[in-house]
């Protein structure tokens, strides 16, 4: 039997990617020990973050190779984080702000 189950990319893809994740890290370990703003290390680690967790949503749930599968985990996920922005109630008071507090 000459067949297997491994993707077109095979182990050697899936090593690339685990080097990337591990050169990710390697970088936010470096972030943070940087002596910078504390709002200056967020907006770089939530950076390297987006990436990296990507990165693994693509290659380690096989969004790469689905189309269909990526553009409604991207539509959702968008959807989801709206949902919860503006479906709370409290996102009103944020919006308005508090009509009894003066």
């Amino acid at each position: 039997m000459s067949a297997s189950n491994t993707p077109s990319g095979g182990t050697g893809r899936d090593l690339v990617v685990y080097v990337c994740l591990l050169i990710l890290a390697a970088i936010q370990f470096v972030i943070s020990y940087q002596n910078i703003s504390a709002g200056s290390m967020l907006v770089r680690m939530l950076i390297v973050a987006i990436i990296e967790g990507g990165l693994a949503v693509l290659f380690f749930m096989h969004l790469w190779d689905n189309r269909g599968l990526k553009w409604f985990v991207l539509i959702f996920a968008i959807a989801a984080i709206l949902g919860m922005q503006y479906g709370w109630t409290d996102s009103y008071r944020q919006l308005l702000g508090v009509p009894w507090a003066h």
